[in-house]
């Protein structure tokens, strides 16, 4: 696999590589590279590292230097100082669990992609007023799922969306065939037990079977 040319990505770059972005949560260190390898074996490239635990930044930082042909962004961004760490530590793209002005502007400012996490009209109205139409919805089957998508195909048609939590490789298909749906986002590429075990293998194969979910 190439190594990622360089130049800075849209949020519709990070969206349309493959059909899932896995959202990945790293305990320890050692794991990042081998664990992104396993993904980049299985086809999924663009890698979303949350902030959720005390290795999150460093684990970023092993992926960006060791694993190059990899875009590792990081999630759970929730203020201007994690998306500066975040990038500083080698993230290409942030992805937040919801939106304010100041991580919007925050990213903007850095040249970091943000994928903004929305759950609401006003949400998504909020994202818009400051340029961004590629968005996260979170949490999605919580949140409505497919009926909330298709409610708002009318009113935000220019809107594409990347819905996150609760979806799973069997609910997978049925979102991404929606036209409003860009991809989605899951953890069911990475379980914890695979990862504590450092069964590559089956991640890579979890990745293949992601990479080959339909789009329209």
């Amino acid at each position: 696999m190439a190594v990622n040319p360089p130049g800075p990505l849209a949020p519709i770059d990070v969206m349309q590589d493959a059909p899932v972005i896995p959202v990945i949560v790293l305990h320890e260190v050692a794991h990042a590279a081998p664990l992104a390898r396993a993904l980049l074996a299985g086809g999924i490239r663009m890698l979303e590292v949350t902030l959720r635990t005390p290795v999150a930044l460093a684990c970023i930082e092993a992926i960006a230097r060791d694993v190059p042909e990899a875009v590792v962004g990081a999630g759970t961004v929730r203020s201007a100082a994690d998306a500066q760490a975040a990038q500083l530590a080698g993230a290409r793209f942030a992805v937040s669990p919801g939106y304010t002005h100041g991580v919007g502007r925050a990213c903007h400012d850095l040249g970091l992609p943000l994928l903004p996490g929305v759950a609401t009209g006003s949400e998504i109205m909020a994202a818009q007023e400051d340029g961004y139409t590629e968005l996260k919805f979170f949490p999605a089957m919580q949140a409505g799922g497919m009926a909330m998508l298709k409610a708002w195909q009318g009113p935000f048609g220019d809107v594409r969306f990347c819905p996150t939590g609760g979806v799973s490789e069997a609910n997978a298909p049925e979102l991404l065939a929606l036209a409003n749906v860009a991809c989605v986002g899951g953890s069911w590429l990475t379980p914890a037990d695979a990862v504590a075990q450092g069964d590559w293998a089956r991640i890579t194969a979890l990745a293949r079977a992601a990479k080959a979910l339909p789009r329209p």
